[in-house]
Order: C-alpha cells, then sequence, then structure tokens
C-alpha cells in the first residue's frame, strides 16, 4: 500500500547522499518533496503540515548541521516523527481483570468487521484465551450466517440465538433486538467460562443517526473494554471524517486498519492516529484468517522508508519454525550425511508457511529497489518446484546423480512440467548441496567466513572418516612393507636428551613387536 510513498521518500533521501553539507535551501527542497509526496499519498492536510513543519525545525537545528553525516540525521529524523504520527509506541490488548474481557466492533459496512471478528478471534486462541464471537448483526442479510462460517474455520464457538436478516433488503428483522442478543452473549461467556468476547456489529454505507444511536446503545449494555474502530485503509481522506464521527458518537479505545494489502495510497494509516488521538492497535492484512498483525508504529516507519522490517520477519518464521525438524537436520549435517532433495523440499515448505513469499521477501530492508522484480514473482513457481520432487522416488530425492534422460522426461510428464524445468532445478540443488558439504566441513558459509563449525563437523559425506590431520616430516608409503619399515625407523630415533626443550628425560625406545600394527602386517615383518 506504501509503495509509491516509499518510492518518492528513497528517491528524495537518495539525492540528500551526495551533499557533505546541507543548506536552508537543501532542506527546503527536501521537506517541499516529502510535503508532495505526503499529500499525493492521501494524507490528511493538518498531519501533513504539522509533520512537515517539525521536520523542517529539527532538520535546520544544530541535530543536523553538527551531525558527521547530515544526510542520514534528516532521514533519521523523518523515521523518528514518522513513528510519531503513527503513534508512538505499541499499544496492546487491555484485558479486564475479572473476564470476561468485552471487545466491541465498530465501523461502517464493507470495513471488514465481521472477517477480523475471526481474525481477531483466532490471534486470541493462539494467544491462550478462549474467545466467544457475539453476532449482533442483524441487519446485514446472511451476517450472522458469515460469521458462523468464520468462526467455524477459526476454531472459535459463535453465540447467534437469532439468524437475522436472511432476504436481500438491508432491514432490521422483525423482533430482532442487537442489543439483547450482545448482552445475552455477554452473560452467557460468563457462563460457559470464556475469558474474552468479541462482539460483531451493524454498520451502514454511510455515517447515520441510525447506526451512531444502536452502537451506544450495545456500548451502554456491555461495558465493553476495548471498542476497535474498523476502518478501510483504501477509502483514503473519508477515513479520518468516518473516524471522526465515530469517536464523537461513540468513542472508541483503539483502530484496526483492514485492507492493508491494497493498493490504495495508504493515507488513512497515517491520519487516524494523529486526528483522533486513538492507537492503532492491529492491521489486517490480507483474506486469510491469520492475515492479522499487531500494528508496530516504529516497523511500520521503516517499511514505509524502505529500511525493512526483520523483526516481523522473524516473528512470522517463528510461528511456522519447527524446532524438531530443524534438530534433526542439524543432527544430519553434523554427521556428514548428504543433504537431499527430500531435506531440500521440507525447508522450502517451513519457508512458504509462514507466509507468501513475495511478502516475506518485502520486509527485507532495500527490497523497495527491487520492487518490480518482487511485483513479477510468481508463488506458482514453488507448486511446480513440490511437484517436481513429489514426482521423484524415494531413491532419486536421495541421490539426484541416477537422474538420467528417461529418468527426467518420467518426471516431467509426472509433475506436469518440462525437461528443462527438472534440469534447472537439479542445477539450482547441486548448489545448494555443495554450500551444504562446506558448511558440514566446517568452512561456514560460501564468502562469509569465521561462521564456525557445525556442532560435531569436521567430516565428509556419506560418513567417512575425515582425513587425519596434517604431519610434517616425509609421508608415509602406501606399500605395507615399505609402510612398516618407515614405522620401524621412526620408533627407532633417540629420544630427546634430559632437560631438553622437547622432553624431560629420556626413554628407551619402543620393540618393533610391540608396536600396535594393523591386523595382517605382521607377515611382512616376518618377511613372509
Amino acid at each position: 500500500m506504501f509503495a509509491s510513498l516509499s518510492d518518492r521518500l528513497t528517491a528524495t533521501f537518495r539525492n540528500l547522499r551526495t551533499k557533505g553539507r546541507l543548506s536552508d535551501a537543501d532542506v527546503d527542497a527536501t521537506v517541499r518533496e516529502i510535503r508532495r509526496a505526503l499529500l499525493d499519498a492521501d494524507v490528511a492536510v493538518p498531519v501533513v503540515r504539522s509533520f512537515t513543519g517539525a521536520v523542517r525545525e529539527r532538520a535546520l537545528s544544530t541535530e543536523v548541521s553538527g551531525a558527521l553525516n547530515p544526510a542520514q540525521q534528516v532521514v533519521k529524523i523523518v523515521h523518528e516523527e514518522l513513528v510519531t504520527i503513527l503513534g508512538g509506541s505499541t499499544r496492546e490488548l487491555r484485558l479486564a481483570k475479572n473476564p470476561p474481557t468485552v471487545i466491541l466492533l465498530a465501523g461502517l459496512q464493507g470495513a471488514g468487521k465481521t472477517t477480523l471478528a475471526g481474525k481477531l478471534a483466532l490471534w486470541l486462541r493462539e494467544q491462550g484465551h478462549t474467545p466467544l464471537l457475539v453476532a449482533a448483526d442483524l441487519q446485514r442479510p446472511n451476517a450472522v450466517t458469515q460469521l458462523q462460517v468464520v468462526g467455524e474455520r477459526a476454531g472459535v464457538p459463535v453465540f447467534a440465538p437469532h439468524p437475522g436478516n436472511a432476504g436481500s433488503d438491508d432491514e432490521l428483522p422483525a423482533g430482532a433486538d442487537p442489543v439483547a442478543v450482545a448482552r445475552a452473549g455477554v452473560e452467557a461467556a460468563r457462563s460457559r467460562q470464556h475469558d474474552i468476547v468479541v462482539i460483531d456489529t451493524a454498520g451502514r454505507l454511510g455515517v447515520d443517526d441510525g447506526l451512531m444511536a444502536q452502537a451506544a446503545e450495545i456500548r451502554d449494555a456491555t461495558s465493553p473494554d476495548e471498542i476497535l474502530f474498523v476502518v478501510d485503509a483504501m477509502i483514503g481522506q473519508d477515513a479520518v471524517t468516518t473516524a471522526q464521527a465515530f469517536a464523537a458518537g461513540v468513542g472508541f479505545t483503539g483502530v484496526v486498519l483492514s485492507k492493508l494489502d491494497g493498493d490504495a495510497r495508504g493515507g488513512a494509516a497515517l491520519s487516524v492516529t494523529q486526528v483522533t488521538g486513538r492507537p492503532i492497535l492491529f492491521a489486517s492484512t490480507g483474506e486469510k484468517l491469520t492475515d492479522l498483525e499487531v500494528f508496530h508504529p516504529d516497523r511500520m516507519a521503516s517499511r514505509i522508508l524502505d529500511m525493512g522490517d526483520v523483526l516481523s520477519l522473524i516473528e512470522q518464521a517463528e510461528k511456522t519454525f519447527d524446532a524438531d525438524q530443524a534438530e534433526r537436520f542439524a543432527g544430519k549435517l553434523a554427521k556428514g550425511e548428504d543433504f537431499t532433495l527430500a531435506d531440500f523440499l521440507s525447508q522450502l515448505q517451513q519457508v512458504r508457511n509462514a507466509g507468501p513469499l513475495k511478502k516475506m521477501l518485502g520486509m527485507l530492508p532495500g527490497m523497495g529497489q527491487m520492487r518490480e522484480a518482487l511485483d513479477n514473482f510468481d508463488e506458482r513457481e514453488v507448486d511446480r518446484i513440490e511437484a517436481i520432487i513429489y514426482s521423484m522416488t524415494p531413491a532419486e530425492r536421495d541421490n539426484p546423480k541416477m537422474l538420467n534422460g528417461s529418468r527426467r522426461s518420467r518426471i516431467a510428464a509426472g509433475s506436469g512440467t518440462k525437461v528443462s524445468d527438472v534440469n534447472d532445478l537439479v542445477v539450482r540443488f547441486d548448489a545448494a548441496q555443495t554450500m551444504m558439504r562446506q558448511m558440514a566441513r566446517g568452512g561456514g558459509m560460501p564468502g562469509m567466513p569465521g561462521m564456525g563449525n557445525l556442532p560435531g563437523s569436521g567430516k565428509k559425506s556419506k560418513g567417512r572418516a575425515a582425513p587425519p590431520p596434517a604431519r610434517r616430516g616425509k609421508a608415509r608409503s602406501g606399500n605395507p612393507a615399505k609402510r612398516a619399515e618407515q614405522l620401524r625407523g621412526e620408533t627407532s630415533r633417540p629420544s630427546a636428551p634430559a632437560g631438553s626443550a622437547f622432553g624431560l628425560g629420556s626413554a628407551p625406545s619402543p620393540r618393533p613387536e610391540d608396536l600396535q600394527l594393523p591386523e595382517g602386517l605382521d607377515q611382512y615383518l616376518r618377511g613372509q
């Protein structure tokens, strides 16, 4: 969503890096470009004015003029001011001292409240809570049914005593009382030992008195601990107007940005907190129930400035990280066993389970400069790789060198790919296998010295023992008879005299018959 804004700001700062000292004109030009970029991103005008004023004031101070690298100092100032307008610090959900904690969702129709209720319930369940969803939206057609489906997918029960509106008109059915349903849902959660209640309420296509009145009545009946205003991040300036109306009519304690994965300009995220004074708690970044992130202002500011978000990347990977599988894989490398296509497949699947590869790569610093390549990245390439490997026999996965022409043709036909695709995969795998062998031998990553040895490393592949350490002096012969003579000659040398630097006293030379020779070698010593 912030691609355009990120590109504009990155280009602006790139021009600063060529200057060893910043003049007032340079600062004014930079602030002017930042102002244009924010306005183009649909950020509210008061927010733009406040932001650029703070940046200009700090950029003209001694904070920048005395810095060794003024350009980097300006980037640091912009980053800190972005963090400020995004909320400053991460704010977590406030839980009630006496359960259940009541969370009320409010917002316009189409903002994504029902889907968010399922995402939030799944996130809470993964945190160890026992949430209950309450279907208090009895007005929108099939809203209750949608919440029941979402709750089933999230593995969370739904309290729905009334079926809601099953027709096509957007009217409240006769006898339906959303306030009574919400109140009964809280009581049901208390009696069933649920520690959190998430209430899904009705919305409107626009702000009106009926919407505000119903939301206020549900608020008064349930006394929620958190009122989350769900706003569509793609509606631009209207998000600020809607947020102000809800803040005045109902009041809310936090904001949830939905549809943050869209291609709109994203001004809502940079405006709503500054205008309403309420923090952003969550961001919905996709259609899956798992696409919900805790909103971190500092990390979002880093994404906007193309500094990456490595912490979120690590957290996302940890959710799907299989410690047992990683331990088995490390033990396999430590024993000197070879890296196989089956291992390659399991590692690929772990990476994929962490999320879309395009999204994961986008969290790396500097990837904004490769946005075109990321946009053209085809996620189906991973499907093709999996299909190719699954079309192999277990023996072929363990030993790709046996893949001759006929086998590759069979694999290509079985996976629905071309022989050239199979060849490309084998070439990539050979490179990965070479790297793994080097790591197992203690060489570390190629081009990265000092990585250290793996536990128990120092062995070659296929379980063969590592070669003996290099010894000084003349090399021993491979002929058993000559080798025995060399051993006999070495052992007959006089020992170091007493007090010498190489020994504390003389010792008798061992006799040939006392030597521990390999089995069968004594026949050569006896001349047989």
